[in-house]
């Protein structure tokens, strides 16, 4: 499958961790596409992770989605639904717990400008993240690799780090930012 297969409203699914935020930047400088993180849209910035009013999450999400294009990524399962309905193409990171906690630490101790990251704010380790890596993920894991088998668009998974590092090879991408 070629990037091109996913058209021009690539939808990124996938556990905290996995690689999202850098694939779609990614996709999006090598597609022109505009790049919309989840997280930036859920929280507020120069905050500890602090959510947005629920009403006002929705909102920035459904104009985001009404794009012409677009790579958005993040989960947010409550909307969801109106997402893959605009969709064109969907990739499913489905990295495993160690894989994630392992990225959660690195780029919260190593990474100081990663992308995807809350405005006026630097990872770090907290436990609360670290919960939901270990407790909250693994079923939502499954949930979503079962939503991905009924998905009828153009669609690719990607299961393990290895098969990551294939597709950006396969598709000519670059995880270097610019």
């Amino acid at each position: 499958m070629t990037l091109d297969d996913l058209g021009s409203r690539i939808c990124i699914l996938g556990p905290s961790g996995s690689g999202k935020s850098t694939l779609a930047v990614a996709i999006g400088r090598a597609r022109g596409l505009p790049v919309v993180h989840l997280d930036q849209l859920h929280h507020l910035p120069n905050t500890n992770w602090r959510p947005r009013p629920a009403a006002e999450f929705v909102a920035l999400h459904d104009q985001a989605i009404l794009g012409e294009s677009w790579v958005i990524e993040g989960n947010y399962s409550q909307c969801l639904p109106g997402r893959l309905a605009r969709a064109t193409g969907v990739i499913l990171l489905d990295a495993k717990t160690l894989t994630s906690l392992f990225r959660y630490f690195r780029r919260a101790w190593f990474e100081r400008d990663r992308c995807g990251a809350l405005e006026g704010r630097r990872d770090s380790v907290n436990w609360d993240m670290i919960h939901h890596i270990t407790m909250v993920t693994p079923p939502s894991r499954k949930r979503y690799r079962a939503l991905f088998d009924e998905i009828a668009l153009p669609k690719v998974l990607l299961a393990n780090p290895r098969a990551l590092a294939d597709f950006y090879r396969a598709t000519g991408l670059s995880r270097q930012q610019v």
